[in-house]
């Protein structure tokens, strides 16, 4: 049953999640509070790891989530399959589209009903990757769940605010580091992380 509701999570996931990967992540808030597979700390880690390796965030998300799920129930042979299973759902949505879309579109091309239904999808995408955004914000930074546990028991971890300030402006103002690949920023960052030892409590 477990390997169902993986593939029915990531299919309803991979089906509505329109924008990307980053518009996968207020569905698997969601996954949390539904199916008690992570915690929103494990979530951030996830995005972390996702966001680290090669390949699209929300696949990685998929595969991160269904061999840990598997891991759990199974042993390792189950986490396999189980990561086999998450990401073909997520997967599988946008193939049946893509092959819908790549048939009729061009028959469809010059609707207006069908430039009106990619406008209204462009706002969607947006206000989901925003949320997204702000859902890593809270829990990268706050260590919170939602906006209303920021007013209330919310703590700020100056260290990673203070780490994302300074990758802002090497990657983005400084002459002579912006152009320097993601990855010297990515794995700078993971030693930081280290050293500091952002992820440990107390």
């Amino acid at each position: 049953m477990v390997y169902l509701q993986l593939f029915y999570e990531f299919f309803k996931t991979g089906l509505f999640s329109v924008g990307g990967g980053m518009a996968t992540v207020p569905f698997l808030q969601n996954m949390v509070s539904k199916t008690g597979w992570f915690t929103f700390g494990q979530l951030a880690d996830m995005i972390a790891v996702a966001e680290s390796t090669p390949g699209p965030l929300g696949v990685n998300m998929a595969t991160y989530v269904g061999y840990t799920v598997g891991l759990q129930h199974y042993g390792v042979a189950g986490g396999i399959l189980g990561a086999v299973d998450a990401t073909v759902g997520l997967v599988l949505p946008s193939v049946i589209v893509i092959l819908i879309i790549a048939r009729v579109l061009q028959k469809f091309r010059e609707s207006k009903y069908v430039e009106a239904a990619f406008y209204g999808l462009r706002p969607a995408s947006t206000g989901l990757i925003g949320a997204a955004g702000i859902s890593i914000i809270l829990i990268a930074f706050f260590r919170v769940e939602n906006i209303y546990q920021l007013f209330s028991a919310g703590k700020c971890n100056i260290g990673q605010v203070a780490l994302a300030a300074v990758l802002l402006y090497l990657t983005r103002y400084c002459g002579k580091t912006k152009k320097l690949h993601p990855v010297y920023f990515i794995l700078l960052s993971a030693v930081v992380g280290v050293v500091c030892q952002f992820g440990v409590v107390a």
